[in-house]
This record gives structure tokens, sequence and C-alpha cells, in this order.
């Protein structure tokens, strides 16, 4: 063997001593053992979560409601419940679910410095499950809002509330989807709505779901009890625009037409020979006396299929489209009557459950 070779020899072991093993990955490249690596995650993900709980926790309102409910011609008795809420503005606004506050006579909050105040009802909207109460305090910390739009199904997703009873509770998970739809006590669906997996019990309902910069992208608000980890927020775009309107107003002003219908196919024939946007409508059941459905003429065994113009499908279809700027406004409304499509006029008005509930 000459010399040369000899080297070459000594070369490749130098090299061997040196190798980075690549099973190991980045703990071999770092010189970290993957349990360490594994460590470093789990802490950052802690780290995470205690960050944004640290922001938010502070603004979270742990709410007591009494009211007074008894059936006619028996004694009122006193009901008692409670649910969670936020603090989103300095001078003293909490945001809150409906249905944690809806009937109530005295409604009471707290917070983790364990002050208490009693609260004003400034507005409640059932149709998004959406309330505002407001408390005269001094420093208060309100949360930092962020981007539902901006949310992305697998982000962290954290929420903070009192289940059972159990103030301030924190629970962790993820944004499971985007864009479900939930429908409200009162029937109507509620859009946008935020799904996560993050555990939420009775006395959640209100509290802030915040991602891991501590920002509030949702409003809890339900949960299927059958179910495993599929629980619901309604979006923050949604409640920031509830709210305002609910500060400014005390109600969210809606349109009605006063008629009671449902869902029913459109056959085939028909949707052919007119050219149809739509495969399905609204059956008239029946409208109610002096409502906007009366005066326009619609009756009984129409179908309505448009509405301003756009295709309406379903009762949800035209729910959307009743809107504030409906109210009093001249819209075309598409009908079916007699296998015959007619074009009618019709003057939405205020809803009558939106009703003022505050100030």
């Amino acid at each position: 063997m000459d010399l040369n070779q000899d080297l070459n020899y000594q070369l490749l072991a130098d090299l061997d001593k040196d190798r980075v093993e690549p099973s190991n990955g980045t703990a071999a490249l770092t010189g970290a053992s993957p349990a360490d690596s594994d460590a470093a995650l789990l802490d950052a993900y802690s780290q995470a979560v205690i960050n944004a709980t640290d922001k938010v926790s502070p603004s979270v309102a742990y709410i007591e409601v009494r009211g007074n409910r008894g059936a006619e011609g028996r004694a009122a008795r006193e009901s008692r419940g409670s649910g969670s809420g936020f603090v989103f503005t300095p001078d003293g606004f909490i945001l809150t679910n409906s249905h944690v506050v809806h009937g109530a006579d005295r409604i009471d909050v707290s917070f983790s410095d364990g002050y208490h105040y009693e609260a004003e009802l400034i507005g409640d909207d059932p149709d998004t499950d959406l309330a505002v109460v407001r408390i005269s305090a001094p420093n208060l910390v309100p949360v930092a809002l962020g981007n539902s739009d901006a949310t992305r199904p697998g982000q962290l997703a954290i929420a903070i509330g009192n289940p059972y009873g159990f103030q301030y509770t924190v629970t962790a998970g993820v944004v499971s989807a985007l864009g479900r739809s939930l429908r409200a006590r009162t029937g109507r669906l509620i859009d946008d709505v935020i799904q996560t997996d993050a555990a939420l019990n009775p006395g959640n309902s209100g509290g802030p779901l915040v991602n891991s910069n501590g920002q509030v992208i949702g409003v809890n608000t339900a949960m299927i009890p059958a179910a495993q980890g599929i629980c619901f927020a309604i979006a923050v775009n949604t409640a920031q625009f509830v709210a305002a309107r609910l500060i400014r107003d005390g109600r969210i002003r809606r349109s009605y037409i006063g008629l009671a219908g449902q869902n029913v196919p459109l056959h085939r024939r028909l949707v052919r020979y007119y050219k149809l946007p739509v495969a399905s409508g609204i059956l008239v059941l029946s409208s109610e006396p002096g409502s906007p459905a009366r005066q326009a003429g619609l009756i009984e065994g129409d179908v309505i299929f448009g509405f301003d113009g756009q295709p309406v499908a379903s009762i949800d279809a035209l729910h959307r489209l009743l809107t504030d700027a409906r109210v009093g406004a001249a819209t075309p409304l598409d009908v079916i009557r007699r296998n015959e499509v007619r074009r009618l006029s019709i003057a939405p008005q205020e809803a009558p459950s939106a009703v003022r509930t505050g100030r």
C-alpha cells in the first residue's frame, strides 16, 4: 500500500468521526436530543397560551344574573344564572351573549381582582345571540380585538370563561373550521361562525376566543353536548358591528314582511321554462293582517323566489336580505302564482321584535 492510499484511508476515517447522523433530525444538527427538542416545542406552545391568557384574563368578566319568572296565576320565583363576558372599551362596555342576560332583572359583574359591579343592559340582540352591558369602574383593561377574516383553520384558539361557575378557566385548542352557520334561539341563522375544539361548557357563553397574540377573534356561544370538541364562537367582526349598533341604538333594526312560509322545491319544468335562478323557493302559508305581505297582495299558495332582483331559495336567504336598509323601501318581489311568474312590490317594515332594550 503506497503513501497516497494511506492518506486517503486516514481522511475517510476523520470524516466518519465528524459525520452527523441524519436520523436525529434537527436535534442532531443542534447537538440536542430529540427529547430536548420536543420539550422546547411544548414550552413554546405553553408560553404562547400563557402570554395570551395574561393579556386577556384581566378583561374577562364573570356575569351573574337574576330575574323573576313565574307562570300566570302563580307567584313569581327568582331565577339565577351565570356566564362570561369581556371588556372591550375603556369606559366599561362589556360584550356577552344575549342568552346570558336576556330577561334579567339584575346583572352583576366581577373580575379576577375580586371587584364586583352592578351592570346596566345597553342592548340585546337575540338574532345574533349578542348583548352589551356596561359598568362604571376605574382602570378597566379592554381586550385587543383581532380580525376574524384573517383567522385560519388550524391556528391556536384559547377560550377563557367561567364554566359551571369555575371562574377564569382557560382551555386551548385550534380553529377547526370557518364560515359555519348556527341557528339562534329566535330561528334566524347566524353566519360566519367559527368552529373550535377548545373545550366549552355551560358558563363559557359570552367569553372570548383568543389567538396566540392575545387578540379576541370570537365570542364563545355554543357547543354540541353529544359531540367531542365541536364548539362555536361568533366571529369578532360580526360582534364588533352588532356591538356598535347596540351602543348607538340599543337594538339592531331589521325589516320583516309578515308571513309564514316553508321551503319547497320548484317543479323542473317551471325552472327551465322561466329560466329561474333557483330550484327552490318559499311557499306562503299565511300572512299577518296589515302586514307588508298582505298589503303587497301575497296570497296563500304563492311561492317567493326573488327579492330585489336577488334569488331567494329559502327562508334563511330571505332573512339575510331583510336588513334595516329595507325598512319602508318599495322592493320588487318575484313570485310564482298558479304556474305563472309575477312581480309584486313590497315595502318591508321594522321587525316588531327589534325593540329597544337599554337606555
